[in-house]
């Protein structure tokens, strides 16, 4: 390992040391309750909104199947939550807090709370602040730390539902909508190996973002329909996408990629020019477009 990666690592790993002794997850009851740590975090998880899909519950938490099984089993003896069949999927189990569950998810709150009170009460105002304002940023990396980039067929759902959702962006956001039997969208088989791809992003296994790269062999590569949800922008992901799609382009033999944006679209115009590309004329007749960019690329080894 590198040097300077063997710093960072051992860094990262003094950060989990304190945070662990510090929040108490090394204790056996958790907060004085009467049970360890991870299934408070299941409770605090499930939460008192109604009934959850266990999948979804355990996508989120990045845990096993099996270890959400054993945590879900010993909530269940004690009373705190009922696992059941989906009404209308019985492979499906949902889960939800019963009563007591929601009692002891409210002490859990309290003592958490009261816990977060102690780390902040010893600091002046200036360092509370910089605490707090360390966190966010640490919790920003971290989020961003746990996005997957996946090759999928564009017919996939998660691509189906990430291009209905851009779709519906741009239809609020352009001068006179949006509407996608006007533009030049890119033919499914344009974005399949070997003529192209279709990238997915993932957030505890829900669809976050995507992009297209189209791959013509005897013209400049094309990305096409980047797009980051709402709720991940602020995590570098676009730049990722990007980033992303420029190396596989490379990889594949492309000097030269290419894209085009609308007016409306500053963010990503910004990002476009950080990001080392060039204003150029015209490419297309894309009827949404009112910027066109291109960038060359270092030629990697060809797939």
């Amino acid at each position: 390992m590198a040097t300077e990666q063997a710093k960072q690592v051992e860094k990262v790993r003094r950060f989990n040391r304190t945070v662990a002794e510090r929040v108490g997850m090394l204790h056996d009851h958790y907060l004085g309750s009467a049970r360890p740590y991870g299934q408070a975090r299941l409770l605090w998880q499930i939460g008192d909104e109604g009934t959850h899909d266990v999948r979804s519950v355990r996508a989120q938490l990045g845990l096993d199947s099996g270890y959400v099984s054993r945590l879900l089993r010993a909530l269940e003896h004690d009373g705190l939550v009922t696992v059941e069949p989906h009404p209308r999927d019985r492979r499906i189990r949902t889960v939800r807090l019963t009563e007591a569950g929601r009692e002891e998810r409210a002490m859990l709150d309290e003592r958490s709370d009261a816990l977060a009170g102690s780390l902040l009460d010893p600091l002046n105002a200036r360092q509370r602040d910089q605490l707090t304002a360390a966190m966010a940023e640490v919790e920003r990396l971290l989020t961003a730390s746990v996005v997957s980039l996946d090759v999928v067929d564009p017919d996939h759902p998660d691509a189906a539902h990430c291009l209905r959702s851009y779709a519906a962006e741009l239809q609020e956001l352009f001068d006179g909508g949006f509407d996608p039997a006007r533009s030049r969208l890119p033919d499914p088989g344009e974005l399949r190996a070997p003529r192209g791809l279709f990238l997915i992003a993932r957030l505890h296994g829900e669809p976050v973002g995507c992009a297209g790269l189209k791959l013509p062999t005897r013209a400049p590569a094309e990305i096409k329909r980047l797009w980051v949800h709402p709720r991940a922008r602020g995590l570098g992901l676009a730049r990722r996408l990007l980033s992303e799609l420029e190396e596989r382009a490379a990889r594949h033999g492309s000097e030269l990629v290419r894209l085009d944006t609308n007016k409306a679209l500053q963010a990503a115009t910004r990002l476009y020019r950080s990001s080392g590309y060039d204003e150029v004329p015209a490419f297309n007749d894309e009827p949404y477009a009112h910027h066109w960019f291109q960038k060359r690329l270092a030629r990697g080894t060809q797939d």
